[in-house]
């Protein structure tokens, strides 16, 4: 029976057990627990080490735009967390823990193995077939280990003689996740872009395939500790028995309830299932109606991975010193983690308690709300970034650029509206964004040199434009034999998706010319050579400084940048030389802006995640933590396939207003949770062991013997 004055203090901790006289000696450490340690380490680095260059691999090499990418990024990892409950049922209920972390690591493994062999070019395989197979392998295999290496590891203790083992197991565990996380993250975005392989700028092929090997090496680890480890039999799993018997409750309630009623529609299965667990469902589900509202947290924080991904190829990473790229960005989550969880134990709840901010649900509530305000940033800097995107033509609207390749200053007298007359100067460019367009249209327009010189000279008759609806339409002028000539061509001014930089050659030559240009970074040219007269296609290049040769001699030094889209104008009117000129305008705004906002989402996480899973395990009967454990990841499932619904439905135009839509949508669902949490009761558990006792209930301050509240086991819902 519990002592009602001391519900509010912690439960005693055993004094080591050789401290007392005549006791036995005291139980050593496990050794098991490094073997587990490391196994959690290399694993994490896997997961976290693909997960971090995936949208990208999927945008730069599978050619899948951006929704579609954001739309299997979430779908993969909704299935990881779908995995876990699948993964506890087989631990629990056939194989064992052991058993399942090895078998479903080899499925880990080959999955990892897959996305790996699909990513190098020259095998020919079909990359996206290959993803698609080893996406669905890691979610089986990472989603089905994850309930399963903490519980191991736990098991491998003997309590309560090892409760302070147990703690600093659980140390110890928390920072493999933690620094898993952070180096992979830091690393494999290095390894994806400063690394060239099989002719290609970049290397995603070592980018997954350093983590696989981490994965195989993970597997030997835990191979290795074999002999060390305890190892229980499969015991029958809480979640089956839950979903029994609210199954039986059901069934029996749509027969018997006008000739039998009950109290609560859950009694009518306690002649199948027997009190205790009637009553400890009906305990579990009144805190899980507390979850209804949770999954909206999920779909704003892994974004990070998706869509602030992206906006982070749409900014500028030079710090001068060293370029950011855009994966890294997110090596700042597990980073400020490390760095919060302390801060708020002895800093940031002591001064929350002082305006009133004590209760867990209150501190979950204030959680959620900085996961909005986070979105609310990242729409103001997506508002910014817009200034610097390409203008791409809508219904109704049509674009005109005309190249100037003449080393000549021509007056041009068109119908165009608002541009009757206009001087288009040498090697430069005349663009209109905003052409009012039904279907096609033609406009005429006359050229007249307004310079000396015979190789100016052109003819004055009328002459048209053609454009098209919704389309990029670009003019050269070049000599063409002893006559001015126009060249038509259809453009695309859009930046790349994969943040690098593009650009057209325009030559205006008579004789054949190679023009080449080479990074002085690197020993390999992009070699542009053509026949006469020519407007080459869009090139996608490394952000780098670029030497120019146009048959051999140095034309021009210049530097592309991330995001910019160039025309280079070469031509020879009197010596070999190339005009460069900027189309649209390259990343302007720093990546370093994209800070607040993941400051703001991890402030948030730490609060919401950290504190939903103690307020959860406090109020739950120990019987159901696991259930309970099962039902939070499924919140962060659900999250993520809010976010492919919202992806896959392409409500907006723009991204800001689906920025602004999931920051809407939390702070409703938090005024949501506000009210639920308001009306939250917490219902009498009964003492099964002695005399039922009404006032036997688990207090919410009370720590769980387990460990899983100590704050070294504080982690987040996706570790």
């Amino acid at each position: 029976m519990t002592d009602p004055s001391k519900e509010d203090a912690p439960a005693a901790v055993p004094e080591e057990v050789g401290d007392v006289e005549g006791a036995p000696k005291k139980l050593k450490y496990p050794r098991a627990i490094p073997f587990i340690i490391s196994n959690e380490f290399c694993e994490r680095f896997n997961y976290y080490g693909m997960r971090t260059v995936l949208v990208l691999y999927l945008t730069r090499k599978l050619d899948f735009d951006d929704d579609t990418a954001t739309v299997l990024y979430h779908t993969f990892t909704t299935l990881v967390y779908f995995m876990c409950v699948i993964g506890a049922i087989i631990a629990d209920s056939w194989l064992g823990k052991f058993r399942t972390i090895l078998y479903l690591s080899i499925v880990y493994t080959i999955g990892s193995g897959c996305i790996t062999l699909g990513a190098i070019p020259t095998w020919d395989l079909d990359a996206r077939a290959m993803t698609i197979a080893g996406l669905l392998l890691i979610a089986f295999g990472s989603g089905g280990i994850k309930p399963c290496v903490a519980a191991f590891g736990g098991e491998q203790f003997k309590l309560p003689e090892q409760a302070k083992y147990l703690a600093l197991f659980f140390s110890m565990f928390y920072f493999a996740v933690n620094s898993g996380s952070f180096v992979s993250t830091m690393v494999t975005p290095i390894l994806r872009e400063d690394v060239k392989c099989f002719d290609d700028d970049d290397c995603f092929p070592l980018a997954f395939g350093v983590p696989g090997v981490l994965m195989v090496v993970s597997i030997f680890i835990f191979i290795i500790g074999r002999p060390l480890y305890k190892i229980s039999a499969p015991a029958g799993n809480m979640f089956v028995k839950v979903s029994k018997c609210i199954w039986t409750a059901i069934r029996t309630r749509s027969r018997e309830k006008s000739i039998n009623p009950r109290e609560h529609w859950l009694d009518y299965s306690e002649k199948r299932w027997g009190r205790q667990l009637v009553d400890e469902t009906r305990i579990l589900l009144n805190v899980l109606k507390l979850y209804i509202p949770l999954p909206v947290f999920w779909a704003l924080f892994d974004q990070q991975g998706s869509r602030w991904t992206f906006q982070a190829t749409r900014m500028d990473g030079d710090l001068g010193f060293w370029t950011i790229k855009p994966d890294q960005m997110q090596v700042i989550n597990p980073l400020l983690i490390l760095v919060f969880i302390p801060l708020y134990e002895v800093a940031f709840y002591p001064l929350l308690s002082m305006i009133g901010i004590r209760r867990p649900l209150q501190k979950l509530t204030l959680g959620g709300i900085f996961a909005g305000l986070a979105f609310v940033i990242s729409t103001i800097v997506e508002i910014q970034l817009e200034s610097t995107y390409a203008v791409i033509p809508k219904a109704g609207e049509a674009q005109l650029r005309i190249f100037n390749g003449m080393n000549c200053d021509y007056r041009v007298q068109t119908n165009i509206p608002e541009h009757a007359d206009f001087t288009l100067e040498r090697m430069a460019m005349f663009e209109e964004k905003y052409l009012s367009v039904n279907g096609k249209v033609t406009y005429t327009y006359t050229l007249s040199s307004t310079g000396p010189g015979q190789d100016c000279a052109v003819d004055s008759t009328a002459r048209t434009f053609e454009l098209e609806e919704e389309k990029q339409i670009s003019y050269f002028i070049r000599k063409q034999g002893a006559s001015i000539d126009l060249l038509r061509y259809e453009d695309d001014t859009e930046k790349s998706s994969k943040g690098y930089p593009m650009f057209r050659v325009l030559g205006n030559t008579v004789t054949n010319r190679s023009v080449v240009f080479r990074d002085v970074d690197s020993s390999d040219p992009f070699d542009r050579h053509k026949n006469g007269s020519y407007v080459y296609d869009l090139v996608e290049s490394y952000p780098s400084d670029y030497e120019i040769y146009v048959d051999g001699e140095l034309t021009l030094e210049y530097t592309m940048r991330l995001g910019g889209v160039y025309a280079f104008i070469v031509s020879d009117d009197d010596a070999k030389n190339t005009h460069p000129i900027i189309v649209t305008e390259p990343n302007s705004i720093n990546m370093l802006w994209l800070i607040p906002q993941y400051v703001v989402m991890t402030l948030g996480e730490v609060m919401y995640s950290i504190t939903g899973l103690e307020f959860s395990f406090t109020q739950a009967p120990e019987s159901m933590k696991s259930v309970l454990q099962g039902c939070w990841q499924l919140t962060v499932a659900v999250g993520n396939l809010i976010v492919v619904i919202v992806a896959e439905a392409k409500i907006f135009d723009a991204q800001k207003w689906e920025f602004v839509l999931f920051a809407g949508l939390m702070f409703v669902d938090m005024g949501l949770f506000s009210i639920l949490a308001w009306r939250y009761k917490q219902i009498p558990l009964k003492n099964y062991n002695e005399e039922d006792d009404p006032n036997a209930t688990l207090p919410i301050d009370e720590k769980d013997e387990s460990g899983l509240d100590n704050p070294a086991f504080k982690k987040s819902s996706d570790d």
